[in-house]
């Protein structure tokens, strides 16, 4: 199973610390900082009347044990035991009310900025990257926000002050009882902290990799559904999916174990707390030192600092367990997109259409020497080029290259004079119109699909592009004719339906430069004629560079290109290849049957 994610996990880096992660979810608390000061200052204050709880509680048992002959103390006591009480459910409960547009818009913002980032890294990192991991991680860091905001700006701070503030009062009146209660606190604190990052936070990454894993798997097959049912290996993907989700669940219960022996350890702590602080007013008390309104103080201060206690536990682990799911997308904003814009970057000028290659170099991260090495190219305006060659010869690279989906080591690519290093990508890759050999449509409708070359293009806009494209009459024989949705990747429609709804994508974005790469590769001879026929209208005026290994396809082109090895061997027409009887004519004999 593991072979499978060898390059996602290099993706992974390095792990993070918790400070690094904790100083990511700060960058989003500055964002709104009337908010976050109104939820700190509110909670503060509700944590005063909720320290003040103990002392009332004091107040109203002296009151009733002075006997009921002047109730009138005893009363007002109640009055203020019951005031404070509701004074801290008032003042927190409004301390929500800031708290709430505070984390769901910061939330809402941490899942945009990470998405952004994911969108800015490179075609080798998607490649590299299960999309279902990369959506599990962003999901749950938007949730892992959650928590740890609310363990740090609601429970951590308050809880500070109620712990500090209890055992100051009892150093104060009864040092040897203050000492104890500090003592116990710094020490359940401390070894709260230091267990969990030291102890279960390892546990608990590897459950995260692997729920993240998960959803690699889970998306990777839902996704090949049709090829899972085309060889019946149903199955056998429940056994793949039931050995990576049994990984996940011998590693979860190994941190919720963990997680468990902590609980344990500190709740013995919290009984020794307990014992301890009752059992030291009880001999003030004997010695005459305290009243019995200071054994009520005692026994409501140790129910308060044992519930604050027992909370900061719990939202240390987890807070942990937080910052371990955000820790993913803290990467992500540390990481350096692997193409950028150049600082002074402009918008591309679609013009003409020229394509320049000047002396470029490339090579590919994982190869040991350049496949393009002082490679020169010139494509005239409104020129037709075809790229053939075998696998590996460098045509697809040739694409990419242009669409800067890559930046080149050396050398320089002028599209209409401008180095495209230069201008800013999504402008150059909307001058560059693609239409691949399968083309992946989004689960939106057909009209949605078309426009999204163009978003604001109206409906006869839209109609008028599919009718180009030979797609109109097919999409008006569906029930719901435009609105009709494709399904995930466009699996409702053929092949030839999603080639044609990718020309009519094309000829609404009327690029100058247009790419068809493979486009009737994989159709049938009827349906390869009707796409065929759009492509040739969609040709007109436009530089097209169509890679293809069916030669049937580009006898009509301009100039033939044989790529081997990232250098053109031979360049010409059609005609003129096969009398030269060269790699081309080679090529041309194989599919002669064919052709």
């Amino acid at each position: 199973m593991t072979d499978h994610y060898e390059d996602e996990e290099e993706n992974r880096q390095r792990q993070l610390s918790n400070r690094q992660v904790l100083g990511f979810v700060a960058g989003y608390w500055r964002r709104r900082p009337w908010l976050m000061a109104g939820t700190v200052v509110l909670t503060l204050i509700a944590i005063g009347f909720d320290l003040m709880l103990p002392w009332a509680a004091g107040r109203l048992v002296d009151a009733v044990a002075a006997g009921p002959a002047n109730p009138d103390p005893a009363w007002r006591a109640w009055l203020l035991f019951v005031g404070v009480y509701l004074a801290f459910s008032v003042i927190r409960n409004t301390a929500m009310r800031f708290l709430i547009p505070f984390s769901a818009t910061n939330m809402k913002e941490l899942t945009d900025d990470g998405f952004r980032q994911v969108q800015g890294f490179s075609s080798d990192w998607h490649a590299d990257t299960f999309a279902g991991s990369t959506v599990r991680r962003l999901s749950r860091a938007m949730w892992g926000y959650d928590v740890v905001t609310d363990a740090v700006l609601i429970w951590f701070g308050p809880a500070a002050v109620v712990l500090g503030g209890l055992c100051v009062m009892m150093l104060l009146r009864w040092p040897s009882v203050g000492l104890f209660a500090c003592a116990v606190t710094v020490i359940y604190v401390l070894s709260n902290i230091y267990l969990t990052a030291l102890w279960a936070r390892p546990a608990n990454l590897k459950s995260v990799a692997l729920d993240s894993r998960i959803g690699g798997a889970l998306a990777d097959s839902i996704s090949s559904n049709a090829t899972v049912k085309t060889f019946g290996a149903e199955a056998r993907e429940e056994a793949r999916i039931g050995g990576v989700t049994e990984m996940w669940r011998k590693a979860t219960m190994k941190t919720w174990g963990r997680f468990t022996d902590l609980w344990l350890l500190h709740n013995m702590m919290l009984v020794a707390l307990q014992a301890g602080l009752t059992g030291l007013l009880l001999l003030e008390w004997s010695r005459g030192r305290a009243s019995t309104g200071d054994i009520a103080f005692a026994v409501t201060a140790f129910m308060l600092m044992s519930g604050y206690l027992r909370n900061i536990g719990e939202n240390i682990r987890t807070a942990q367990k937080g910052m371990d799911d955000i820790e993913d997308v803290a990467r992500y904003a540390q990481t350096e997109p692997q193409v950028v814009d150049a600082l002074a970057a402009a918008p591309f000028r679609p013009e003409l259409g020229e394509i320049v290659f000047d002396r470029v170099v490339f090579r590919y991260k994982s190869a040991e020497t350049p496949l393009y090495d002082r490679f020169t190219l010139r494509i005239a305006p409104g020129e037709r080029v075809a790229l053939v060659g075998a696998t590996g010869s460098g045509k697809s690279t040739f694409v990419k290259l242009i669409q800067r989906l890559y930046d080149v080591q050396d050398g320089t690519i002028l599209i209409d004079g401008q180095d495209i290093a230069k201008v800013t990508q999504g402008s150059l890759r909307r001058a560059i119109a693609v239409v691949p050999q399968d083309p992946a449509l989004f689960h939106r409708t057909l009209a949605e699909n078309i426009s999204y070359a163009r978003p604001d293009a109206t409906h006869e806009e839209i109609v008028l592009a599919a009718r180009r494209a030979r797609a109109h009459d097919f999409i008006m024989r569906l029930p719901k004719g435009y609105d009709t949705l494709v399904g995930e990747r466009g699996v409702k429609l053929s092949g030839g339906e999603r080639q044609r709804v990718a020309i009519a994508r094309a000829f609404l974005a009327d690029a100058p430069i247009l790419v068809l790469d493979e486009a009737t590769s994989s159709l049938d001879v009827e349906t390869e004629l009707q796409v065929q026929a759009a492509m040739e209208e969609l040709m007109v005026g436009r530089t097209t560079i169509v890679i293809a290994h069916r030669l049937s396809t580009i006898r009509s082109a301009d100039r033939i290109l044989v790529f081997d090895h990232g250098r053109i061997i031979e360049e010409g027409r059609h005609a003129e290849l096969v009398k030269q009887g060269g790699a081309y004519a080679r090529l041309h004999a194989v599919t002669e049957g064919v052709v």
